[in-house]
């Protein structure tokens, strides 16, 4: 891959020395997915929450199959969002980001290393 250039349907890579360039490209890849997905960065998303069985007060995670229509798009738009962030950055910022399942997460956990970097 071309260091400069890079595809339309994968996004810039992150390798620690431009992270201003891969913002840039990162935000207009993720908005060119759909609406749906760079709201998934800037909103993040709380997995849905039920009471349990018994109807305790105890929460637990809503099933995925019992997702709603709105629920599981919701949850398509984290997945294509985390997709994305994760095959744009490196081996080593991959290894500081892994753990993150919500896309907003990731992106901030990624601003904020390098934010720490340039210090």
């Amino acid at each position: 891959m071309e260091k400069e250039g890079g595809f339309i349907n994968r996004p810039a890579l992150l390798d620690g020395t431009n992270y201003d360039y891969w913002k840039s490209r990162m935000s207009a890849h993720l908005k060119s997915i759909d609406s749906k997905t760079w709201k998934a960065v800037l909103k993040g998303r709380e997995h849905p929450i039920v009471l349990d069985k018994d109807r305790h007060k105890t929460e637990v995670l809503k099933p995925e199959e019992e997702l709603s229509t709105l629920e599981d798009g919701q949850a398509l738009a984290n997945s294509r969002a985390l997709n994305a962030i994760f095959d744009g950055v490196d081996k080593n910022m991959f290894r500081m980001i892994k753990q993150c399942n919500v896309a907003k997460d990731g992106w901030e956990t990624v601003k904020f290393l390098m934010e720490e970097r340039s210090r």
